[in-house]
């Protein structure tokens, strides 16, 4: 692999732009932050002229993979009618009523930018609805990068450590960001349900909401344990917590309707990102009627130059039309893939002995490095080698296969059987080479 160019383009970023790179996530890769310059389908080229198979999916949002023709096509097609008005626009109103019809939860819907946007939204809705301030959340969730959400979160690619307070995970995400913004956090165990019945009980004067990831994606693509999604929908509608799924990476990957629609869950309000749109930057919060109608008694204010701009709505309208093609169809056929591919790194794992665990639902699954037989917590999440993770990722990228150093893997509509034979040959490759350094 080279990657002279990258390592040029990247030292001459770094005199303009702040850290060189445009997101911190993204100057974690090595050798060096990769330089793109095309895709197609699910490989990208960068401007070495190296070609990856490509499981980094820009972190989600390439559910389509790269320059999906449909998708380009309506694109080009809005483009030529205009980029944005400051107006309302016909296909705001068709890609609303998409996701009302879509969305089990979504009575009403609206829209921003970012899943960051999504979620302050969503926390705001809940608060002034139940005229309470407290939010509980859960270990090593992420909910994006917001001063009243953003705990320090551990993970590969970003540079916070573990660590906790009191038993309580609040310290701030980030340098600059006041202490002060977290004292409405509540922060618990995910998957004990009777930490969450002892704290809701508890303090269900103070307690707005629940906010949740269906699924424990960003950190080790951890299920919920059998029944407990069901007894937190159970506990916050008894107390009058509003219970909040952040669906901003499940959403339109787990089904067309998310994890509410796989796991029969409707929760009250829904924050939905990434895959939304298909790569295009959309994010959307949908919800029961009578909570949403605070933003249209002007209660809660909701703004943004640029929210459901005809290009985001042409997007998000035209990726949902290709996933649900066919009763969507796709969602068996991504699955089918990364069922393979992840049985086929298990296989790899055990021929090499080397310890590790692959969680894996729908097609998303994440890989761990790790002495356990099994990762159903977080803590056991914690316990697993991310140093030697990261290698091994640097090594894939060698091989021509780019995925994410913090384990986690996303398939799109377009990966196909030949690219998970390339990938496993690989991997094969890359860890035989990892046994050989670390023995």
């Amino acid at each position: 692999m080279k990657s002279d160019l990258s390592t040029k383009n990247f030292e001459e970023s770094r005199h303009y732009l702040a850290g060189g790179v445009s997101s911190s996530l993204r100057s974690s890769m090595k050798p060096v932050p990769l330089f793109a310059t095309s895709g197609k389908g699910p490989r990208l080229r960068d401007v070495d002229g190296n070609e990856y198979v490509d499981y980094l999916l820009a972190y989600g949002p390439l559910i389509l993979g790269h320059c999906h023709p449909q998708l380009t096509k309506d694109l080009k097609s809005q483009m030529e009618k205009g980029y944005t008005y400051g107006l309302q626009h016909a296909e705001e109103i068709k890609l609303a009523k998409l996701l009302v019809d879509i969305i089990p939860s979504a009575e009403r819907v609206t829209f921003s930018g970012s899943g960051t946007e999504a979620v302050m939204l969503a926390l705001r809705l809940a608060k002034s609805f139940t005229k309470k301030s407290k939010v509980v959340r859960f270990h090593g969730h992420y909910h994006g990068w917001s001063d009243s959400i953003f705990t320090s979160f551990p993970s590969a690619d970003m540079n916070n450590k573990y660590s906790s307070q009191g038993g309580n995970l609040t310290v701030p995400g980030t340098s600059g960001q006041s202490e002060k913004s977290l004292e409405d956090i509540i922060v618990l165990p995910w998957n004990n349900t009777e930490a969450l019945e002892e704290t809701l009980y508890a303090r269900r004067n103070e307690i707005a909401a629940v906010i949740t990831e269906p699924v424990m994606c960003n950190s080790g693509c951890i299920l919920p344990k059998e029944g407990y999604l069901e007894r937190m929908r159970e506990l916050t509608e008894e107390l009058g917590i509003i219970l909040i799924f952040d669906e901003v990476i499940t959403g339109f990957r787990l089904a067309l309707g998310g994890a509410q629609e796989r796991f029969k869950i409707k929760p009250d309000l829904t924050t939905m990102g990434k895959a939304i749109a298909g790569g295009i930057p959309l994010s959307a919060v949908g919800g029961r009627k009578d909570i949403m109608a605070l933003i249209e008694e002007g209660k809660v204010n909701h703004l943004g130059t640029l929210n459901g701009n005809p290009i985001a709505a042409a997007a998000a309208i035209s990726t949902i039309s290709i996933l649900s093609a066919q009763h969507g169809a796709v969602f068996d056929r991504m699955e089918r893939t990364a069922v393979d591919l992840a049985e086929g790194l298990k296989n790899l794992l055990e021929k090499h002995e080397i310890k590790g665990v692959v969680n894996q639902i729908g097609p998303v699954f994440h890989l761990m490095f790790t002495n356990g037989d099994v990762v159903t917590s977080f803590d056991e999440f914690m316990a697993s080698d991310t140093k030697a993770y990261q290698t091994f990722a640097e090594k894939m990228l060698s091989e021509g296969v780019l995925i994410r150093p913090n384990g986690l893997w996303y398939i799109s509509t377009e990966h196909s059987n030949q690219d998970v034979k390339y990938t496993l040959e690989a991997a094969d490759r890359a860890l035989a080479s990892l046994v050989k350094e670390y023995s």
